[in-house]
């Protein structure tokens, strides 16, 4: 296994509870290399770097682990919302083992013989795992129909996930492990419409770069607002920056040719990271395998984020600006819903993979799947019901956390710098106080982006062209990346055939050449969500049981 470099978030594992320590010998050996930063009694924390306490004294001992960490003593749920990191904290009676508050940065668990053992990677844990391990079908169901998990599932029944605003915790005295869910400082002090300006929230982001202050900066520009809103910022603030942009594989390239005027506009380096159609099923595998089968998104980021890792500079992402600032995901239907049930049916719509050209899944499968996501989508974000930002909080904490996030999270990072403006918590709290009524279309966002540079804000953007400037070439549905494909949806076929329609049968037997057919936007989404499956049946084969899924 080929690891990430840890440069700067290191890889952390360890275990709370009554540990064993030839199991915890065993997990430090499946991994990276690590060196104690804590053993006590019911507590074991190794990092690949050193990681020094954020707060040592008498009693208490408290470690983080994210791009951000405190400099003082907090409670967990005070570390988590406001630096967005996890961490451990041994406070002599308890030791609290927690994620971050949205949980961006991954925590890996197994419960074993009365202890807790975690890592950063999820591969190390299996090392712990029963075999042959035990598949969960949840966690493929939304992975296929949505592009990523739900809950705390992973593919492997034993491993979860830890999600947001969420902690282990051991007790000493009572020799027990519980589970602690606090609501985030979002929902506890439910932001009311205060009628901010869009020149109020720019001062507040201007607030939040300097932070930055010194470092040189990344600001990848594509064509639309996220990026050309972060750029006018920077740029505004006299930072050193560089804009790159690459193609994101939909066929028509506008964002390299709006991002070009865009930094022109500017007066920002700008650099284009093109990419090659061959490397395709490399990058596709490499990506899988990277982010451990978690999402089939990010193919076409991998060469871009290998480019960045060599470019010395910190990278300035969107991450969440869109649910956050326009309503992204965010349908009319479920804008204008009458009730709960019609408000979260319409936003899981939003969130759903849209039906193909034919059928892909088979009728049993395609029912259970449904069903299975549905009662997921629920549980994941029945905390917001009733909260005036219930839209953009579920989106967040979902298809950003569990998705989206994995590009500046696990490809841009660890090995080097990601810097995220929007979910700074003073942004954050402004940005989601603003009603998605004021933010529907888009028409808040420009007048944010009019107040940070109105040249910058009048040019064309990607978030309302309707029409593609031109038509180029898919990486992803060229001729390497069918050859791929096809090899990994016979797999599927064959390991699992209940899983497809008959329709998809015929294709995959009619060969490589046969999936040119599907071209369309949905086709190509579906695609990758089983081509991913495929290729974890090809990693794990010969540590899975016989495949019996659960709609048969």
């Amino acid at each position: 296994m080929q690891w990430p470099t840890f440069n700067v978030r290191p890889y952390v594992c360890g275990g709370i509870g009554h540990l064993d320590e030839a199991v915890l010998e065993t997990l430090r050996r499946a991994g990276p290399r690590v060196t104690p930063a804590l053993r006590a009694a019911g507590a074991s924390l190794c990092s690949s770097s050193p990681l020094p306490p954020y707060q040592r004294d008498a009693l208490t001992c408290a470690f983080a682990w994210g791009e951000r960490v405190p400099t003082e003593a907090a409670p967990w749920i005070g570390v988590a919302e406001n630096f967005e990191t996890p961490g451990l904290i041994d406070d002599g009676k308890r030791v609290t083992l927690h994620a971050g508050g949205l949980g961006l940065v991954d925590v890996y668990y197994l419960f074993r013989g009365g202890a807790v053992y975690f890592s950063s990677l999820l591969e190390p844990l299996l090392s712990l795992a029963r075999r042959p391990y035990e598949i969960n079908w949840d966690a493929w169901a939304s992975i296929i129909q949505l592009t990523f998990p739900l809950r705390d599932d992973t593919p492997y029944a034993q491993v979860k996930r830890m999600g947001g605003s969420s902690a282990l915790i051991f007790d000493r005295a009572t020799g027990r492990i519980s589970t602690e869910r606090r609501l985030p400082r979002w929902l506890r002090e439910e932001p009311y419409e205060a009628g901010r300006t869009a020149g109020e929230i720019l001062e507040i982001l201007h607030e939040v770069y300097k932070e930055f202050d010194g470092r040189p900066l990344l600001v990848p520009v594509s064509g639309g607002y996220d990026s050309r809103l972060l750029c006018s910022v920077a740029v505004a603030r006299g930072a050193d920056v560089e804009s790159w942009t690459t193609s994101p594989d939909d066929g028509t390239d506008t964002d390299i040719t709006f991002a070009r005027a865009i930094t022109r506009e500017l007066g920002v380096r700008h650099r284009v990271i093109t990419q090659d159609a061959s490397a395709y099923p490399d990058d596709a595998l490499d990506v899988a395998r990277r982010l451990e089968f978690l999402t089939p998104h990010h193919a076409w980021y991998t060469p871009f984020s290998r480019e960045v890792h060599k470019a010395g500079r910190t990278l300035v992402d969107g991450l969440a600006g869109g649910p956050l600032l326009k309503n992204f995901m965010i349908s009319g239907a479920a804008l204008e819903a009458s009730s709960q049930a019609e408000r979260k049916a319409a936003l899981l719509g939003s969130l759903t993979l849209g039906a193909p050209s034919a059928p892909f899944l088979s009728e049993r499968a395609s029912a259970w799947i449904t069903d299975s996501v549905e009662d997921a989508f629920t549980q994941s974000t029945s905390m917001f019901n009733g909260h005036r930002a219930e839209l953009p909080l579920s989106v967040l904490h979902t298809r950003t956390a569990r998705g989206i996030a994995r590009s500046p999270v696990n490809l841009v990072g660890p090995e080097v710098s990601f810097a995220a403006p929007f979910i700074h918590p003073d942004f954050f709290d402004a940005a989601l106080s603003v009603g998605v009524a004021r933010k529907d279309k888009g028409r808040f966002y420009r007048e944010i982006l009019h107040a940070a540079n109105p040249r910058v804000a009048a040019l064309p953007s990607t978030n309302v062209v309707k029409q593609p400037l031109q038509r180029v070439p898919l990486r992803s549905t060229a001729a390497p990346a069918r050859e791929y494909g096809h090899r990994m949806l016979t797999r599927v076929a064959a390991a699992v055939p209940s899983l497809l329609s008959d329709q998809l049968h015929v294709v995959i037997a009619e060969g490589p050449d046969a999936l040119a057919r599907f071209n369309g936007w949905n086709d190509r989404f579906w695609v990758r969500s089983l081509v991913l499956f495929g290729a974890w049946l090809g990693d794990y084969e010969d540590r899975l049981p016989e495949l019996t899924p659960p709609w048969l």
